[in-house]
């Protein structure tokens, strides 16, 4: 069952590790999730640091240099990223299967992003373990490493391995670990700052249309902020009764409709606070508030302080 709120995770280190010819796509999906995931809950939930074997700047498949922080020997963490993406047969050797296996026993988890799968499977860390790689090497993947069973998947978490298929599963996983690790509250609020479609299924690890219908509730409610829906009336309006809303969205998402609801609502008012001069009273109602006093009280309870508090921080 996903929860919908969580406080109680310890901050996280990340390494991405970085190889010549890294996708662009597929490390910004990776780290923008987690630097958005920071800054709306206004904790440093994760650091990362950007890792290569060697000293010296790497470069991504469309020319970007990025210099990394550090060798990936000086560094231990929670989780080690992967991220050869092209050219990734260029990079095998002794030499990286010696690294890779010494940093498992620094990070906590193993992860093989993009093609990044072929290097932890080359060096043994994939062994008796499910995992993917992008698909257009999955055949040839199955047939080099038979120890490992092979699976077409977004991405698969098999205990301290993670692998993911390409550059849009990566923005997927992590979604998928943030709400694991603090709740699909904030997830869903790093995926509507992204304008992701489909958000409340897009971090769950599958497109079933299961969930089809909460992503259609959930644009209902996005667009009716201001005059909020009834439940009863967004229900009927995805074809579904409310009892079967109710039942889907708390095991997709952790809440129900109106909690749910709530905190979009809440989520613009912080927003309208933090970034404009408005009144209160103008806020409260373009969040559906008809009293600015239980718009107030709503927005303590939601996130422990005051409309008026964040705006003198700010």
């Amino acid at each position: 069952m996903h929860k919908w709120t969580k406080s109680t995770s310890a901050m996280q280190h990340f390494g991405v590790l970085l190889f010549d010819g890294f996708s662009n796509h597929c490390l910004a999906n990776t780290v923008e999730p987690l630097r958005a995931a920071n800054t709306l809950s206004g904790r440093t939930l994760y650091k990362w640091q950007f890792l290569s074997l060697n000293a010296g700047p790497v470069t991504s498949s469309s020319g970007l240099q990025v210099s990394p922080h550090d060798r990936l020997g000086n560094v231990s963490g929670d989780l080690l990223a992967v991220m050869p993406s092209y050219g990734f047969r260029d990079h095998g050797g002794w030499r990286t299967q010696a690294s890779l296996r010494a940093a498992a026993q620094r990070f906590r988890i193993m992860a093989g992003m993009d093609t990044g799968s072929w290097l932890l499977a080359e060096a043994g860390l994939l062994d008796g373990h499910r995992a993917t790689i992008h698909w257009e090497e999955l055949t040839g993947f199955s047939e080099r490493f038979p120890e490992v069973e092979t699976c077409r998947e977004r991405y698969v978490i098999d205990g301290d391995r993670i692998t993911c298929s390409g550059a849009m599963a990566a923005f997927d996983l992590v979604m998928h670990l943030i709400g694991r690790d603090h709740g699909q509250a904030l997830a869903l609020e790093v995926a509507q700052l992204f304008m992701t479609r489909d958000s409340a299924r897009s971090h769950m690890g599958g497109a079933g249309s299961a969930s089809a219908f909460v992503n259609k509730a959930l644009a209902l409610m996005q667009e009716h902020l201001e005059t909020p829906l009834p439940i009863p009336e967004i229900a009927r309006r995805v074809g579904r009764s409310q009892k079967a809303l109710e039942s889907r969205m708390r095991a997709d998402l952790g809440a129900g409709p109106a909690q749910v609801y709530r905190r979009l609502r809440l989520n613009l008012a912080r927003k309208l606070v933090s970034e404009t001069d408005l009144p209160i009273g103008e806020i409260a109602l373009r969040a559906g508030y008809d009293d600015p006093s239980a718009m107030t009280r709503a927005f303590r309870a939601e996130f422990g302080t005051s409309p008026r508090a964040i705006r003198a921080a700010s």
